[in-house]
């Protein structure tokens, strides 16, 4: 087996090949999760497939709730955005679907996920081309936390965990994250990445990460196999 290394995984298509990049490396995963009253909160769903799919060493779903500060689509009483093209969703400024903090609070679990596993490396798919302008995606926002989290555990103080911070899609257009998938045989049939799916899970194909995604395979050349309502 290979170094243990949290990989955090929403079920999406990002995620989902960032865990295909982390077991090429060499790496044993460790996957996490995040219920965290999210509306969509059928990737979860997703996250379990793709999970017993890939192999994980154990998968583990936080339960936390940020419905009680609100302020995003994804977790208020808001309408999630719709577009017609995906430049319409592109031109916005940071969209309403942002969740506040959101990298944040998940990277300090995956943080200390790594401390008890004994992980100094987590992998995270976020990524600062073809994406919505969060500004927790932000190669500069990485790198900070990554210095921060070296400060902040026992492991790190005493010398024996050095954390590494693994963004291997951050500079990479939705295309080449569907074509790395592709090349690694990941199974684009078991995520979810949608935001505002139906009752039967079905992606809704005008929310902003519908759009983007569609492009990815779109430029790709290759057909996305998930179900879209009225297809």
């Amino acid at each position: 087996m290979g170094r243990p290394a949290i990989v955090l995984l929403s079920g999406g298509l990002d995620s989902t090949t960032v865990l295909a990049i982390a077991k090429e490396q060499g790496f044993t995963p460790y996957a996490l999760s995040f219920s965290y009253g999210q509306r969509h909160s059928v990737e979860l769903e997703a996250a379990k497939r793709v999970a017993e799919a890939q192999g994980v060493a154990r998968h583990v779903i936080a339960d936390i709730d940020l419905r009680v500060f609100g302020g995003s689509a994804l977790t208020d009483d808001i309408e999630v955005p719709k577009h017609d093209t995906v430049e319409e969703a592109e031109s916005s400024s940071v969209p309403i679907t942002y969740v506040p903090a959101r990298n944040t609070i998940f990277l300090s679990f995956a943080l200390a996920y790594a401390e008890v596993v004994g992980a100094t490396d987590i992998f995270t798919g976020v990524t600062a081309v073809d994406y919505s302008g969060y500004p927790d995606c932000r190669p500069e926002y990485m790198d900070a936390y990554a210095k921060m989290a070296n400060l902040a555990t026992r492991a790190g103080i005493e010398g024996t965990q050095e954390l590494k911070l693994h963004s291997p899609l951050i500079a990479l257009s939705k295309a080449d994250i569907v074509r790395e998938g592709l090349r690694l045989g990941v199974d684009y049939s078991l995520t979810s990445s949608c935001y505002d799916p139906d009752e039967r899970g079905r992606a809704c194909g005008r929310c902003d990460t519908c759009l983007m995604r569609l492009k990815g395979f779109a430029e790709a050349g290759a057909t996305d196999p998930v179900q879209y309502q009225g297809a």
